[in-house]
């Protein structure tokens, strides 16, 4: 259900803004989705997981909070990652 150390550092080592970086929004959005990517097959698989459910829904709202601080702050860095990452929809697709 969590991520390797390894897969950790190669997505920190891919959003990171400057050397050292971890938490920044984006490698910290970036570190989320691949958490919940993980935790959403999990839960496919064991329906009655209520406990990881509960779980993954904080994750998912937390994402939204530093997606909607980044977009706040800074809009550019905000599109660059959510197309990166294949989070939304485009607004031509409605």
């Amino acid at each position: 259900m969590s991520i390797t150390q390894e897969k950790k550092a190669e997505i920190i080592k891919k959003y990171a803004r400057h050397e050292g970086d971890t938490g920044s929004p984006e490698v910290q959005i970036a570190i989320l989705t691949e958490r919940i990517k993980n935790l959403t097959e999990h839960i496919k698989q064991n329906k009655k997981d209520l406990h990881s459910r509960r779980g993954l829904i904080g994750m998912v709202n937390k994402r939204r909070k530093l997606l909607k601080y980044l977009q706040r702050v800074d809009e550019e860095r905000y599109n660059k990652i959510v197309e990166e990452l294949g989070l939304r929809q485009s607004a031509g697709s409605k």
